[in-house]
Protein backbone atom coordinates (compact mmCIF):
# COMPACT_ATOMS: atom_id res chain seq x y z
CA UNK A 1 0.00 0.00 0.00
CA UNK A 2 0.91 3.40 -0.49
CA UNK A 3 1.40 5.37 2.68
CA UNK A 4 1.43 8.97 2.89
CA UNK A 5 4.55 10.47 2.32
CA UNK A 6 6.37 7.68 0.52
CA UNK A 7 8.31 8.11 -2.77
CA UNK A 8 6.07 6.85 -5.83
CA UNK A 9 6.93 6.88 -9.39
CA UNK A 10 4.02 8.29 -11.92
CA UNK A 11 4.30 7.75 -15.27
CA UNK A 12 2.32 8.98 -17.50
CA UNK A 13 1.07 7.94 -21.29
CA UNK A 14 4.16 8.95 -23.04
CA UNK A 15 6.61 7.23 -20.22
CA UNK A 16 7.55 10.05 -19.17
CA UNK A 17 8.11 9.70 -15.26
CA UNK A 18 7.67 11.72 -12.36
CA UNK A 19 9.38 11.04 -8.98
CA UNK A 20 6.70 12.65 -6.01
CA UNK A 21 5.69 12.00 -2.64
CA UNK A 22 2.20 10.80 -1.47
CA UNK A 23 0.78 13.72 0.09
CA UNK A 24 -2.86 15.89 0.21
CA UNK A 25 -1.52 17.94 -2.59
CA UNK A 26 -1.82 18.83 -6.38
CA UNK A 27 0.37 18.25 -8.87
CA UNK A 28 0.95 20.21 -12.35
CA UNK A 29 1.97 18.34 -15.69
CA UNK A 30 1.48 19.41 -18.89
CA UNK A 31 -1.48 17.08 -19.09
CA UNK A 32 -3.11 18.27 -16.21
CA UNK A 33 -3.53 17.99 -12.45
CA UNK A 34 -2.88 14.82 -10.71
CA UNK A 35 -4.05 14.99 -6.69
CA UNK A 36 -2.12 12.79 -5.18
CA UNK A 37 -3.78 12.15 -2.22
CA UNK A 38 -6.04 10.05 -3.58
CA UNK A 39 -2.99 7.67 -3.62
CA UNK A 40 -2.91 7.35 -0.10
CA UNK A 41 -3.77 4.16 0.75
CA UNK A 42 -3.88 2.45 -2.83
CA UNK A 43 -1.88 -0.16 -3.56
CA UNK A 44 0.91 0.28 -5.97
CA UNK A 45 -0.31 -0.03 -10.19
CA UNK A 46 -3.36 2.29 -9.22
CA UNK A 47 -4.28 4.33 -12.23
CA UNK A 48 -5.43 7.95 -11.03
CA UNK A 49 -6.51 10.39 -13.77
CA UNK A 50 -5.51 14.62 -14.54
CA UNK A 51 -7.94 17.27 -14.51
CA UNK A 52 -7.55 16.45 -18.68
CA UNK A 53 -8.53 13.06 -18.29
CA UNK A 54 -4.80 11.76 -18.89
CA UNK A 55 -3.94 8.35 -17.12
CA UNK A 56 -0.94 7.99 -15.18
CA UNK A 57 0.15 4.77 -13.72
CA UNK A 58 1.86 4.87 -10.32
CA UNK A 59 4.80 2.41 -9.14
CA UNK A 60 7.34 2.03 -6.50
CA UNK A 61 9.86 3.65 -7.38
CA UNK A 62 13.77 1.53 -7.25
CA UNK A 63 17.04 2.76 -6.28
CA UNK A 64 17.63 3.82 -10.30
CA UNK A 65 14.49 5.54 -10.58
CA UNK A 66 15.58 7.64 -7.54
CA UNK A 67 18.90 7.82 -8.66
CA UNK A 68 17.41 9.45 -12.04
CA UNK A 69 15.71 12.01 -10.69
CA UNK A 70 17.83 13.11 -7.95
CA UNK A 71 19.90 16.45 -7.71
CA UNK A 72 23.31 16.38 -9.09
CA UNK A 73 26.45 18.09 -8.35
CA UNK A 74 29.37 16.36 -9.53
CA UNK A 75 29.32 13.40 -11.72
CA UNK A 76 28.34 10.50 -10.72
CA UNK A 77 29.16 6.77 -10.55
CA UNK A 78 27.38 4.86 -13.23
CA UNK A 79 25.03 2.27 -12.37
CA UNK A 80 27.60 -0.16 -14.47
CA UNK A 81 30.49 0.86 -12.37
CA UNK A 82 28.33 0.36 -9.20
CA UNK A 83 27.17 -2.77 -9.40
CA UNK A 84 30.58 -4.23 -10.87
CA UNK A 85 31.94 -2.46 -6.81
CA UNK A 86 29.40 -4.01 -5.10
CA UNK A 87 29.35 -7.64 -6.97
CA UNK A 88 32.72 -8.03 -7.30
CA UNK A 89 33.64 -6.78 -3.66
CA UNK A 90 30.58 -8.93 -2.50
CA UNK A 91 29.03 -6.24 -1.01
CA UNK A 92 26.09 -7.62 1.44
CA UNK A 93 22.63 -7.06 4.08
CA UNK A 94 24.58 -6.10 7.16
CA UNK A 95 27.88 -4.43 5.97
CA UNK A 96 29.01 -1.78 7.27
CA UNK A 97 31.32 0.19 4.06
CA UNK A 98 33.17 2.80 4.39
CA UNK A 99 33.06 5.26 1.75
CA UNK A 100 35.01 8.49 0.27
CA UNK A 101 33.89 10.88 -2.16
CA UNK A 102 30.34 10.85 -1.55
CA UNK A 103 29.98 13.83 -4.67
CA UNK A 104 26.08 13.83 -5.10
CA UNK A 105 25.46 10.12 -3.43
CA UNK A 106 24.83 8.14 -5.87
CA UNK A 107 27.45 5.43 -4.98
CA UNK A 108 26.56 5.75 -1.39
CA UNK A 109 22.78 4.71 -2.87
CA UNK A 110 23.92 2.24 -4.25
CA UNK A 111 25.92 0.65 -1.52
CA UNK A 112 22.65 1.24 1.32
CA UNK A 113 20.77 -0.28 -0.96
CA UNK A 114 23.12 -3.47 -0.52
CA UNK A 115 23.86 -3.37 2.79
CA UNK A 116 19.89 -3.33 3.89
CA UNK A 117 18.51 -2.01 7.03
CA UNK A 118 20.51 -3.83 9.37
CA UNK A 119 24.17 -2.23 7.33
CA UNK A 120 25.41 0.81 7.65
CA UNK A 121 27.27 3.19 5.38
CA UNK A 122 29.46 5.85 6.65
CA UNK A 123 30.58 8.33 4.31
CA UNK A 124 33.37 10.72 3.69
CA UNK A 125 33.06 14.18 1.86
CA UNK A 126 35.49 16.83 1.79
CA UNK A 127 33.01 19.52 0.28
CA UNK A 128 30.41 21.14 2.17
CA UNK A 129 27.96 21.90 -0.97
CA UNK A 130 28.46 18.10 -2.16
CA UNK A 131 27.98 17.08 0.95
CA UNK A 132 24.65 18.84 1.25
CA UNK A 133 23.69 17.27 -2.09
CA UNK A 134 24.13 14.31 -0.69
CA UNK A 135 22.68 14.51 2.44
CA UNK A 136 19.50 15.64 0.83
CA UNK A 137 19.68 13.14 -1.69
CA UNK A 138 19.83 10.51 0.76
CA UNK A 139 16.92 11.88 2.68
CA UNK A 140 15.00 11.26 -0.49
CA UNK A 141 15.78 7.46 -1.20
CA UNK A 142 14.79 7.08 2.45
CA UNK A 143 18.10 5.99 3.82
CA UNK A 144 18.91 8.69 6.58
CA UNK A 145 18.91 5.72 9.40
CA UNK A 146 21.33 3.44 7.16
CA UNK A 147 23.61 6.25 5.89
CA UNK A 148 26.17 8.45 8.23
CA UNK A 149 27.74 11.61 6.25
CA UNK A 150 30.58 13.09 7.59
CA UNK A 151 32.26 16.51 5.88
CA UNK A 152 35.75 15.80 6.27
CA UNK A 153 38.40 14.21 4.33
CA UNK A 154 39.17 10.92 5.17
CA UNK A 155 42.85 11.60 4.12
CA UNK A 156 42.92 12.88 8.00
CA UNK A 157 41.93 9.64 8.85
CA UNK A 158 39.13 7.06 9.90
CA UNK A 159 37.08 7.59 12.79
CA UNK A 160 35.66 3.81 12.59
CA UNK A 161 37.55 0.84 14.24
CA UNK A 162 36.12 -1.76 12.11
CA UNK A 163 34.61 -1.75 8.35
CA UNK A 164 34.04 -4.64 5.93
CA UNK A 165 35.11 -2.91 3.37
CA UNK A 166 36.03 0.80 2.08
CA UNK A 167 35.20 2.18 -1.20
CA UNK A 168 36.76 4.95 -2.52
CA UNK A 169 35.89 7.73 -5.24
CA UNK A 170 38.91 10.19 -5.04
CA UNK A 171 41.65 11.48 -6.82
CA UNK A 172 44.40 9.69 -4.48
CA UNK A 173 42.95 6.94 -3.14
CA UNK A 174 46.67 5.47 -2.14
CA UNK A 175 46.84 7.99 0.71
CA UNK A 176 43.93 6.12 2.58
CA UNK A 177 46.22 2.69 2.02
CA UNK A 178 47.80 3.55 5.80
CA UNK A 179 44.56 3.99 7.66
CA UNK A 180 42.80 0.83 5.69
CA UNK A 181 45.04 -1.59 6.86
CA UNK A 182 44.08 -0.78 10.47
CA UNK A 183 40.37 -0.60 9.71
CA UNK A 184 39.09 -3.16 7.53
CA UNK A 185 38.43 -6.81 8.55
CA UNK A 186 40.39 -9.59 6.97
CA UNK A 187 38.72 -10.25 3.72
CA UNK A 188 36.97 -7.46 3.28
CA UNK A 189 38.14 -5.45 0.13
CA UNK A 190 39.02 -1.84 -0.71
CA UNK A 191 37.96 -0.42 -3.72
CA UNK A 192 39.41 2.40 -5.63
CA UNK A 193 37.03 4.30 -8.01
CA UNK A 194 39.41 6.61 -10.38
CA UNK A 195 38.89 8.03 -13.75
CA UNK A 196 42.86 8.22 -15.23
CA UNK A 197 45.40 5.76 -15.46
CA UNK A 198 47.84 7.96 -14.21
CA UNK A 199 45.74 7.51 -11.34
CA UNK A 200 45.65 3.59 -11.01
CA UNK A 201 49.48 3.71 -11.98
CA UNK A 202 49.98 6.01 -8.87
CA UNK A 203 48.25 3.81 -6.90
CA UNK A 204 50.01 0.43 -7.81
CA UNK A 205 53.40 2.10 -6.79
CA UNK A 206 51.85 3.77 -3.37
CA UNK A 207 50.94 -0.34 -2.68
CA UNK A 208 54.32 -1.44 -2.93
CA UNK A 209 54.56 -0.76 0.76
CA UNK A 210 51.42 -2.24 1.67
CA UNK A 211 51.36 -5.57 -0.53
CA UNK A 212 51.86 -7.82 2.53
CA UNK A 213 48.62 -6.76 3.66
CA UNK A 214 46.82 -7.35 0.61
CA UNK A 215 45.86 -10.16 -2.18
CA UNK A 216 43.70 -10.43 -5.21
CA UNK A 217 45.09 -7.27 -6.61
CA UNK A 218 42.82 -6.51 -9.81
CA UNK A 219 41.79 -3.44 -12.35
CA UNK A 220 38.65 -3.33 -14.18
CA UNK A 221 36.75 -1.03 -16.86
CA UNK A 222 33.31 -1.52 -17.92
CA UNK A 223 31.57 -0.81 -21.02
CA UNK A 224 28.02 -1.41 -21.98
CA UNK A 225 26.75 -1.37 -25.36
CA UNK A 226 22.49 -1.40 -25.84
CA UNK A 227 21.23 -2.97 -28.84
CA UNK A 228 19.07 -2.06 -31.08
CA UNK A 229 16.11 -4.69 -31.43
CA UNK A 230 13.93 -4.51 -34.49
CA UNK A 231 11.39 -6.68 -36.18
CA UNK A 232 14.30 -7.52 -39.30
CA UNK A 233 17.12 -6.61 -37.65
CA UNK A 234 19.52 -6.74 -34.32
CA UNK A 235 22.21 -4.32 -34.11
CA UNK A 236 24.08 -2.45 -31.70
CA UNK A 237 23.38 1.15 -30.98
CA UNK A 238 25.84 3.66 -32.66
CA UNK A 239 26.24 5.05 -29.26
CA UNK A 240 27.51 3.68 -26.63
CA UNK A 241 28.51 4.10 -22.47
CA UNK A 242 31.87 3.56 -22.54
CA UNK A 243 34.94 4.56 -20.59
CA UNK A 244 33.20 6.11 -17.40
CA UNK A 245 36.09 5.13 -14.38
CA UNK A 246 38.92 2.05 -13.43
CA UNK A 247 38.35 0.16 -10.44
CA UNK A 248 40.55 -1.36 -8.77
CA UNK A 249 39.96 -4.47 -6.11
CA UNK A 250 42.41 -5.58 -3.11
CA UNK A 251 41.56 -8.03 -0.60
CA UNK A 252 42.71 -7.54 3.03
CA UNK A 253 44.65 -10.48 4.34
Amino acid sequence: MIEEGSPVLLIDPRGKRYLVRAKDREFHTDLGILQLGELIGKPYGTRIESHRGETFVAIKPDINDIIAKMRRGPQIVHPKDAGIIIAYAGISPGDTVIEAGAGSGALTLFLANAVGPSGRVISYEVRKDFYEIAKRNVELAGFSERVILKNRSIYDGIDEERADHIVLDLPQPENVLPHAVDVLRPGGYFVAYTPCANQVHRFYRALEEFREHFLRVMTVEVLVREQEVKRECMRPRTMMLAHTGYMTFLRKL
